[in-house]
């Protein structure tokens, strides 16, 4: 991969990404194999003016051993030091980078129970740290690296050398590196996204109802005082503005999860716990998830909906045009960063506490009150089509389109 692009990207990650105050402490979580981004993104960050940089390096290799060879009980068990480690983050007030680089199948063959078990333990126990980060107290952001066997998934008939290669000129094309200026194409992008939220936000909008011909006939309900958000998202706690996915094309927000009645397919595969789940379906009463099915991964699928109670409702509803850039690049990327940026979709599990008026200062309990979700899963899943029609009605019955043919009318 040519040495500007990296330089560009990590300039991306710390300008745009968690936008890295002077002084501040930059914590970045990646996997060995992107060595040369983490290194271009710390030398970046110092320039800025960083106090510190803390690299937790991960291998998933290593983490699949741990899944094999650890019994369920050793896998529910989360050492103190990281609970006392992500303490420290919060005290400090860090920016959090995540770079991901996942072989999609990495996992394929490992009990899915060990999986699940290890995330609960993990979700409950890290629990404070997630919901900072779902709350904006904490400026995070999420970037990608290629490896071989992650490109050898999306183009399984290049050779390895060779797919890496476009796998990197996708990230890089999904991204904006292709512009002379990345930072100052983001900041266009994202008032263009800004501008769609704010025609929702001032809409309000009591019911979407979701329909194609896979057969999704949906409507979900939004709780009062509902915001949508997209493109950049504003730190609760200082106030400076961020990006946490790197791409974007979302617009999203967190519906009522007990208004939410019908059925729903999914329109692409969900890759999870090193497998595929696909054709699958939902069937909600009232927002709870009575039934469902897959015709590939079902278990995989069942795992994730008994992960606890709140993984039986919907934490998200995001929006995003068929016609988006990653969807017209006309490759699955098996990365849900990636994927969910090319179709509009749901995810199960928590909720979004920003997507609420206020929300950022209740409690876990009082965003229940207000109707939003909690779980220790976000599952995003997959739900747009070419004939996809999303039909708001406000509060006082009127009703307008805002997808037509799969794409956005405004």
């Amino acid at each position: 991969m040519v040495k500007s692009d990296l330089k560009k990207y990590a300039e991306l990650l710390i300008k745009t990404g968690v936008n890295l105050q002077k002084g501040e402490m930059l914590v970045i979580t990646a996997p060995i194999n992107a060595v040369e981004l983490v290194r271009e993104t710390t030398k970046f960050a110092y320039k800025m003016g960083a106090s510190n940089v803390n690299v937790l390096w991960n291998d998933e290799v290593v983490t699949k051993y741990g899944y094999k060879y650890r019994s369920k009980k050793q896998l529910s068990e989360v050492p103190e030091w990281i609970v006392a480690q992500r303490e420290y983050f919060i005290e400090k007030k860090i920016a959090y980078l995540v770079i991901i680089s996942d072989d999609p199948e990495n996992l394929k063959g490992i009990n899915p129970e060990k999986i699940a078990t290890a995330r609960r333990a993990s979700g409950k126990a890290l629990k404070k740290f997630r919901e900072y980060t779902g709350s904006n107290k904490i400026r995070w952001s999420i970037g990608a690296y290629p490896n071989k066997a992650w490109a050898k998934k999306m183009f399984p008939n290049l050779p390895s050398n060779l797919a890496v290669k476009k796998q990197w000129e996708y990230i890089a094309k999904t991204v904006r590196l292709d512009y002379d200026n990345p930072v100052k194409e983001w900041e266009n992008h994202q008032k263009m996204i800004e501008n769609r939220c704010k025609i929702l936000n001032e809409a309000n909008i009591k019911t979407f109802t979701y329909k194609n011909s896979l057969g999704t006939n949906l409507t979900v309900g939004m709780p009062d005082g509902y915001l949508f958000c997209g493109g950049g998202e504003q730190g609760s706690l200082d106030g400076v503005w961020f990006t946490a996915n790197l791409p974007t094309e979302e617009v999203f927000s967190s519906p009522d999860r007990k208004s939410i009645n019908g059925k729903l397919y999914s329109s692409m595969p969900l890759c999870r716990n090193g497998s595929i789940i696909k054709d699958f379906w939902f069937e909600f009463k009232d927002g709870r998830i009575i039934d469902f099915g897959a015709k590939e991964g079902y278990d995989n699928l069942k795992s994730i909906i008994d992960t606890d109670e709140g993984s039986h409702y919907l934490g998200e509803i995001a929006l995003v045009g068929y016609n988006s850039p990653i969807r017209n690049l006309e490759t699955m990327f098996y990365e849900t960063l990636f994927d969910e940026n090319a179709s509009c979709h749901f995810a199960i599990g928590s909720c979004y506490a920003g997507c609420l008026k206020g929300g950022t200062e209740l409690s876990t309990e009082q965003l229940l009150e207000r109707g939003l979700n909690d779980s220790i899963e976000h599952v995003d899943f997959m739900v747009g089509t070419k004939d996809l029609s999303i039909t708001a009605t406000t509060k006082d019955g009127k009703e307008f389109a805002v997808f037509k043919d799969g794409d956005w009318v405004f």
